[in-house]
């Protein structure tokens, strides 16, 4: 009996690139645009043509509005009657666009293109109304909380989590530097080709850096708080990039013949928005309990790598041992474009699990602005 579970048949990103580079003049509809056409035209289509998509769902935190997911397909060419939906849980939406989508394909949809996108050099400048005849007020993202002392920064929240947590900062530093090791080498080998689907002239991730060491990153001073442990190189960048995948059902995937990811189950946490980047914790527990699979038995394990700290902090809260995450680089080194990161990590998970073959379970987990973690867990099939 075919299990009808959804199967990612395909996943693709562009280049990841550092906010006011390389991409800076490509907005976030026309980085998807590509990846989206990528995916119309392999496995999930059929022989010699492209496929009849159902559905785009693309998460978008920073974009101009407007349904960037139905702009980008447009603009991929996929045609008038394919609609798309663009959906925000910040940094969790790429990934949580893909969980929209299987239960899209759950519910009878054939193929759905779902992921991320996000261009922070284009982002549009975004003001509060005048007040009794004032200017406008500029700010820089929407709040994630009611009150501002439940919204913190980002890395303020995450200084204070790896404080609390007892991660010291050379543990942050060396993390980081090994993030880097670990993308160079692969970038070096060629191996992020196979996922990358180029963007002008852009065809490779830009932030990765050569020798990056702990010895130099211990140099740099905190970045959010006096004598703090967060700097900008055990931290993200700001970055632009995107990615999706080609979601089809488990008959559909029988009929092709080509290898996928299984999607077994994703979820979606709560925890105090003052610490944001707690979220990977409880949506990790929860979605390897709706498997019945233990940490033990996941052969690749992607975490979004917002900040060092916070991924060790996690890390450790769920015993997992800090050296199996990201095998082959994270966002620490790769970029974290936002709305798409979550995506990013299943299009990782794709290459590491079905392209390369490294094993049979994964596990994708990001944490989210506001108080909130995804996750999702994918079998090779």
């Amino acid at each position: 009996m075919t299990d009808d579970r959804p199967v990612i048949v395909d996943a693709l990103r562009t280049p990841i690139g550092t906010a006011g580079r390389s991409l800076a003049s490509v907005d976030a509809a026309s980085l998807a645009a590509p990846v989206l056409r990528e995916l119309a035209d392999g496995p999930a289509g059929s022989a010699g043509g492209s496929v009849a998509v159902d559905d785009v769902v693309l998460g978008n935190c920073m974009g101009p509005g407007g349904n960037v997911a139905r702009v980008a397909a447009l603009a991929a060419g996929l045609g008038d009657p394919v609609p798309g939906l663009t959906i925000d849980r910040q940094c969790g939406s790429g990934l949580a666009a893909v969980a929209v989508a299987a239960s899209q394909v759950l519910t009878g949809a054939g193929t759905v293109l779902a992921g991320g996108t996000e261009s922070a050099s284009t982002a549009p400048w975004r003001c509060w109304p005048p007040v009794e005849g004032g200017a406008p007020r500029r700010y820089e993202r929407a709040p994630f909380a009611p009150t501002p002392d439940d919204d913190p920064e980002m890395g303020v929240a995450a200084d204070l989590l790896a404080e609390e947590a007892g991660v010291a900062r050379a543990r942050q530093d060396e993390y980081a530097a090994r993030s880097h090791v670990r993308a160079w080498e692969h970038q070096r080998a060629g191996g992020f080709a196979a996922e990358i689907v180029g963007v002008g002239a852009v065809e490779s991730d830009e932030r990765v850096r050569r020798g990056m060491t702990a010895e130099r990153l211990g140099r740099l001073r905190p970045a959010f708080r006096p004598g703090g442990t967060v700097t900008a190189g055990n931290s993200c960048g700001v970055n632009d990039g995107a990615a999706a995948v080609a979601l089809v059902s488990g008959t559909r995937h029988a009929q092709l013949g080509v290898p996928g990811l299984r999607v077994l189950a994703q979820s979606t946490a709560g925890v105090d928005p003052r610490r944001p980047g707690t979220g990977i914790v409880p949506a990790a527990r929860t979605v390897l309990a709706r498997t019945g699979l233990g940490l033990g038995q996941i052969d690749v394990v992607e975490l979004n790598e917002a900040f060092a700290g916070q991924v060790l902090a996690c890390c450790d809260a769920l015993g997992l041992d800090e050296e199996r995450v990201c095998p082959q680089g994270g966002a620490l080194a790769l970029g974290h474009p936002w709305g798409a990161s979550g995506a990013v990590l299943l299009v990782r998970l794709f290459s590491q699990l079905v392209r390369e073959e490294r094993g049979r379970t994964g596990l994708a987990a990001i944490a989210v602005g506001g108080g909130q973690g995804v996750a999702m867990v994918v079998e090779r099939c």
